[in-house]
């Protein structure tokens, strides 16, 4: 496969980038899907060519949340591609039709997501294109798992974790972009699993702060939150998770696949939305 055109920041499966000046708020925010490196990993194995897989990803959404460590918070990022490896799906998505040997780890066989071809090994990228030509060996699962997924959660459990001990509660911010075409009006799509991955106080005060900055809100239509706001979200033990999806024609050409110029005024307004959220939730994420 060609190289891509747009290396991502950082080296290795993903790039952490710690808070500026050390973390001063209970608060983390990750991007799983923002991934362009498709130079390592493929080798070859899809047929389909770059332009066509970067549709699939949340694109320069890295880039929206770059200057958040600045405000004293950490963030995530995957530089790997969701259509390689998706980080917001179960380890046990994975669909045994794909592979010509056995699958040798434990299957979540009534996933919708797996059957849809959009388990945590994809078989088809967002367009609906087949991915592969053939069936692959159940090694190649295990190896993308060991060497991207693992890495990816592993990290990000530990920054919870630590923040949690030190802080006493903590608060992710999940940040993903959706087409124009599904997301029904709205600019901003807020999800906490309905209630169950976020204190109501805590998504109210995001969801207030995004209408308060004129963007127009939707709470959980069409996405309610993946497998990070799932597993993760337990406000009864003080880890709040928010998954917030961003419409793209906000700061992106979905045809190409580039950058508009939104993308820097976004940018400048997500940090506005930090800054602001990081004090009025400060109450509310602290040891008491």
């Amino acid at each position: 496969m060609a190289p891509t055109a747009n290396p991502q920041i950082g080296t290795g499966p993903i790039t952490v980038q710690p808070a500026v000046g050390g973390q001063a708020y209970a608060m983390l925010v990750s991007s799983p899907h923002s991934g362009r490196d498709y130079e390592t990993g493929f080798g070859g194995q899809t047929h389909l060519d770059v332009a066509t897989l970067r549709r699939s990803e949340d694109a320069y959404v890295d880039r929206i949340i770059r200057d958040v460590p600045s405000f004293g918070i950490p963030t995530i990022t995957a530089n790997f591609p969701r259509v390689f490896v998706d980080v917001n799906r179960a380890p046990t998505e994975l669909d045994p039709a794909m592979y010509s040997d056995r699958v040798r780890l434990s299957v979540d066989k009534d996933s919708r997501r797996t059957a849809s071809g959009m388990g945590v090994i994809p078989r088809i990228s967002a367009d609906g294109r087949q991915l592969y030509g053939r069936r692959l060996k159940f090694a190649e699962a295990e190896r993308r798992l060991e060497t991207c997924y693992w890495p990816y959660h592993n990290r990000l459990q530990a920054m919870i974790d630590e923040t949690r001990e030190r802080f006493g509660a903590v608060l992710l911010l999940d940040v993903h972009s959706m087409p124009h075409q599904s997301s029904r009006g709205a600019d901003i799509v807020i999800g906490d699993r309905f209630g169950r991955a976020c204190g109501a106080v805590i998504c109210d005060t995001v969801e207030h702060q995004f209408r308060a900055q004129g963007f127009v809100t939707v709470r959980n239509t069409p996405y309610a939150g993946g497998f990070t706001t799932e597993s993760y979200g337990r406000p009864e033990s003080g880890v709040h998770v928010v998954q917030i999806e961003v419409n793209r024609s906000l700061y992106l050409n979905e045809t190409r696949v580039s950058p508009t110029e939104g993308l820097d005024r976004f940018s400048g307004e997500f940090c506005r939305f930090i800054s602001a959220i990081r004090e009025s939730l400060t109450p509310y994420l602290r040891l008491s």
